[in-house]
């Protein structure tokens, strides 16, 4: 196999837009994600600049955590209409080097240039240009690995961020992976690094040096998968990009509750927001998933098939809602819930649905419609307004 695959990676994306757009922010430790509420925020970080982890701080780690660490560092809630913006330019360049791009995220993406040298150049060249032109046209730098698959391109992104370009050249893959710890192989999380440290097994070559019998003795098939990438071995190709695998929306509580209609009022608004998502992208889902996290922080995930692939609030969120109250049971308190819409097709014709549901594809179209042109808030359903306080002399 050629050395002909690179992985993009955008270096601390959000937060690097955030410094962007404000040069105030330049070489200050930048945190975005939810708010800290002086150290009693709920949510967790979305991203953080270079200059916040040296701090500690790092992507997902609780809100609270990240401002003991560092209290002077500028908190942001993220601009997702922002970070769009630069995503879809940024993928633009990369595809005007290869049709074969597949997104990994917002911000990062395998590219194969198989085919492509006689266009462009060698894959460093290609890899220099994008650098140059993610640079030019939207002030940010991204880190590139090169190599002769997915597995070892992506090691390669990372070892010298931000801004970094490294090669993994053909014949010398176990040699440039020897050295790195375990924890860069895929599918190595904490535990298994626990169990191969355990054993003596700290660096990458000294897996690659084991029988494969005795890795499949250890960890069964999870074993031969380790041998595997341990010496640099990665068969998957790129896949161009398709439409996403689900489509979801959750929302982190500042105090726990158990109320179950503030809990279904929440669930609803939610709902509202995948099936527009879902709508704008032409996509129907067929399974719907409510996510629920009770406290401290146990979490759990329910699922219930759809009659037919949907995009409407009304198809999503009656069965949702019903995994809701059967959760809410125990009447426990609920720290986060969220819900997700998975296994999609392309939005079918109205006349393979019912009349009633034509009515509401054809509401939510409207509804689409309209906010789209005057604002999220120009059309709210009644049951997402918080109930007004009664007054001391109401009647029941």
């Amino acid at each position: 196999m050629a050395t002909t695959i690179l992985h993009v990676d955008m270096d601390a994306f959000f937060a690097a837009i955030e410094q962007r757009d404000d040069p105030s922010l330049r070489g200050l430790p930048v945190v975005v994600g939810a708010d800290p509420q002086g150290g009693r925020g709920r949510g967790v970080v979305s991203t953080c600049s270079y200059e916040a982890r040296r701090f500690g701080i790092h992507s997902a780690m609780p809100i609270s955590t990240a401002y003991r660490l560092c209290p002077q560092a500028h908190y942001l809630p993220p601009r997702g209409a922002a970070y769009a913006r630069s995503s879809r330019s940024i993928f633009g360049i990369l595809r005007s080097f290869t049709d074969r791009v597949e997104p990994l995220s917002i911000d990062e993406a395998f590219l194969d240039l198989a085919g492509c040298e006689r266009l462009f150049g060698p894959p460093l060249e290609v890899a220099r240009r994008i650098k140059e032109r993610i640079l030019e046209r939207e002030q940010l730098t991204c880190s590139i690995g090169i190599a002769r698959n997915k597995f070892l391109a992506k090691v390669a992104s990372d070892l010298r961020k931000p801004d970094g370009l490294v090669v993994v050249e053909e014949g010398r893959e176990e040699q440039f992976l020897r050295d790195l710890p375990v924890t860069r192989l895929w599918g190595v999380g904490p535990k298994t690094a626990a169990r191969l440290q355990s054993l003596g097994l700290r660096k990458i070559g000294q897996i690659a040096a084991l029988p494969l019998r005795s890795l499949e003795q250890l960890f069964g098939e999870h074993g031969a998968h380790l041998a595997r990438l341990a010496r640099g071995i990665d068969q998957r190709q790129v896949l161009e990009g398709g439409p996403p695998k689900s489509q979801g929306r959750e929302r982190t509580f500042d105090h726990d509750t158990a109320d179950p209609a503030f809990l279904e009022r929440t669930l609803l608004g939610l709902s509202e927001e995948v099936a527009s998502k879902l709508r704008q992208e032409g996509l129907s889902g067929r399974t719907a998933v409510l996510k629920i996290r009770f406290v401290p922080f146990e979490t759990h995930t329910r699922q219930v098939r759809l009659p037919r692939p949907s995009d409407t609030t009304e198809a999503i969120f009656p069965p949702v809602r019903a995994l809701l109250l059967e959760a809410l049971a125990d009447r426990r308190k609920v720290r986060l819930i969220g819900v997700t819409v998975t296994q999609f097709t392309a939005t079918v014709q109205l006349d393979l649905f019912g009349e009633r549901s034509i009515k509401q594809r054809k509401l939510a179209r409207a509804y689409d419609a309209i906010t789209q042109r005057f604002g999220p808030e120009a059309l709210r359903r009644a049951a997402l307004l918080a109930p007004r306080p009664r007054r001391r002399n109401q009647r029941d």
